[in-house]
């Protein structure tokens, strides 16, 4: 028999106010936050993973947080493993946790486990990673699109590292990374309440652009200029630091630097939503209807 312990998932796109409902929530309940945000637990990295703030920290208990290092080999799957392990420690205690985060891949990991690939031959990484370096990104788009539209559709698209393991894998297996897993979910103990947050387009958007206005006056420049002899890492392959890289290689001026951190989080948030909308199990809410939130997650 399913135990009465019940994890809230929360979900959504980028600025939508994750943390802030996942605070509320956990305060009513009387609980601590599991994040499921791939690059916040990188300690290293503040400005430009919107970490929440030391106060909200204050607020409530968060875990993967500032747990690891960029230089870290750390994936979905080791963060599903470890996360998991947590939530079955955490429900000796409380009845109720929040797993809250922005990251697809790692909440399912939690959620449903997540299969280890097949191994690649030696030699095909090293083959891609020669064609990429001679024909460039858009190339490497192009070529997942071809062999794995289901991957590219929700994929982050500038992030080479993963590009780079989808076309590994197809040139391998001839297989997308969608049939090469198991499919096998895990069952788990604990019933799960999914909350998925949503805004109009165009809220969401200015709520965006407000927060990376933000992001700059905080330093977020100067904050990528300290980890440009680092940009390689792939903790560092995510919007909010490419983009002011690639100022800094003089590619154009700051000016479009900062359209285009925008225009790219616009990107990851559409790219968020088509993720989290394929789960039919998540129930949608704006982030200011608490009261109707905490009623369902009851």
């Amino acid at each position: 028999m399913q135990s009465t312990k019940k994890l809230i998932v929360i979900v959504g796109p980028t600025a939508v106010g994750k943390t802030a409902l996942a605070i509320r929530l956990a305060q009513h309940f009387n609980t601590e936050i599991i994040s499921a945000d791939s690059r916040q637990i990188y300690r290293e990295l503040d400005i430009g993973t919107a970490k929440p703030s030391m106060e909200e920290l204050s607020l409530v208990k968060h875990h993967f947080i500032n747990s690891h290092s960029i230089h870290d080999d750390y994936d979905a799957g080791a963060y599903g493993r470890d996360a998991l392990a947590l939530v079955h420690s955490l429900f000796e205690k409380f009845d109720y946790l929040i797993l809250c985060g922005g990251s697809g891949l790692y909440v399912r990991a939690v959620l449903e486990g997540f299969d280890e690939m097949p191994p690649v031959p030696d030699g095909v990484r090293e083959q891609i990673n020669k064609e990429y370096e001679a024909n460039g990104l858009s190339w490497l788009q192009a070529q997942v699109k071809q062999v794995d539209p289901h991957y590219f559709e929700v994929v982050d698209i500038q992030n080479p590292h993963r590009l780079i393991r989808a076309l590994e894998l197809y040139r391998a297996w001839q297989k997308p990374m969608h049939e090469l897993r198991k499919q096998k979910k895990l069952e788990h103990p604990f019933q799960i309440v999914k909350i998925g947050l949503e805004l109009e387009r165009e809220e969401l958007y200015t709520r965006i652009d407000i927060r990376m206005d933000a992001m700059i006056e905080q330093g977020l420049f100067a904050e990528a200029e300290k980890f440009y002899p680092l940009r390689n890492l792939n903790a560092l392959q995510t919007v909010g630091y490419r983009e002011i890289f690639g100022f800094m290689d003089g590619l154009y001026d700051k000016g479009e630097a900062i359209r285009l951190l925008k225009r790219n989080s616009r990107h990851y948030a559409k790219r968020q939503l088509t993720w989290f909308k394929k789960d039919a199990n998540t129930n949608w809410f704006r982030p200011d209807r608490v009261d109707e939130i905490i009623t369902i997650c009851k």
